[in-house]
């Protein structure tokens, strides 16, 4: 798994991150989502790092990167606390100026979803059906308490799709308490504050710049609910393109 690269802890003014890097050139910055950790891009990462310096850690609260203290507003599992310290993360590791735009350089990708505040705003009972554990996830203590009486049943995953190590990898993240805890808090600051966030940016016409890649998954339930896809990411980046794939959810995984 990841051959060749380096795996470390690199402490941050707020956090401690778990994170592997290898490759060389540009850098690439991969981050997962709930509930994997790191290893779900170890597909992906070799081949990216034929060409450049390819970055993936485990976000704050997932895997064995520390986990925040608790708020009431869930300020500290925010996306927006995270992207904090993925730039410090990037400048420790010798990537200052990875976020410079006036060099052109930068894009972004996103993989099967759209923003926070769009979902929430075309809420309707399809959404609430097949979604509903956003909103399960929203409340205290008994989303931790189903989860952790079998994590297996309930997160699924399978080593002949994710490869043994990451399989492994995986499952020593959903069976620790305090990791399940801390993938709940994302979800929680998902329908608070992270919300507030993207409320503010559309308020203020903050808009995504950079050319922006979305690619969703073909046999997911994002293109039965939403339809077009890039018309809603057209209101928040307006160079967007993309196209479904052949994939299930965990696209990283299934489709690398």
């Amino acid at each position: 798994m990841f051959e060749g690269f380096t795996n470390t802890q690199v402490s941050l003014s707020e956090a401690v991150l778990n994170v592997r890097y290898g490759g060389n050139g540009s850098p690439v910055l991969l981050l997962h989502g709930h509930p994997r950790t790191h290893p779900t891009w170890s597909k992906v990462a070799p081949e990216l790092a034929k060409s450049f310096t390819v970055v993936c850690p485990d976000l704050r609260g997932f895997g064995r990167s520390s986990k925040p203290a608790d708020q009431a507003d869930h300020a500290d599992s925010s996306k927006r606390a995270k992207a904090k310290d993925c730039i410090e993360l990037m400048s420790q590791l010798g990537f200052e100026h990875w976020l410079d735009m006036t060099e052109g350089a930068i894009q972004l990708a996103v993989l099967d979803c759209i923003p926070i505040l769009e979902a929430l705003n075309r809420c309707n009972e399809k959404f609430a059906r097949q979604w509903y554990h956003w909103f399960f996830f929203a409340q205290p203590e008994k989303p931790e308490r189903a989860i952790l009486a079998d994590p297996d049943k309930w997160y699924g995953g399978r080593p002949e799709t994710m490869g043994d190590e990451e399989y492994s990898e995986f499952r020593r993240a959903i069976h620790d308490p305090e990791t399940v805890h801390e993938m709940i808090e994302d979800y929680r600051a998902g329908l608070g504050i992270d919300r507030e966030h993207e409320l503010y940016d559309r308020q203020n016409g903050r808009l995504i710049e950079c050319p922006m890649l979305c690619l969703w998954s073909k046999y997911d339930d994002l293109e039965e609910i939403y339809d077009d896809i890039l018309v809603i990411w057209k209101n928040w980046a307006p160079n967007v393109t993309g196209k479904a794939i052949a994939s299930g959810h965990y696209m990283a995984e299934e489709a690398p």
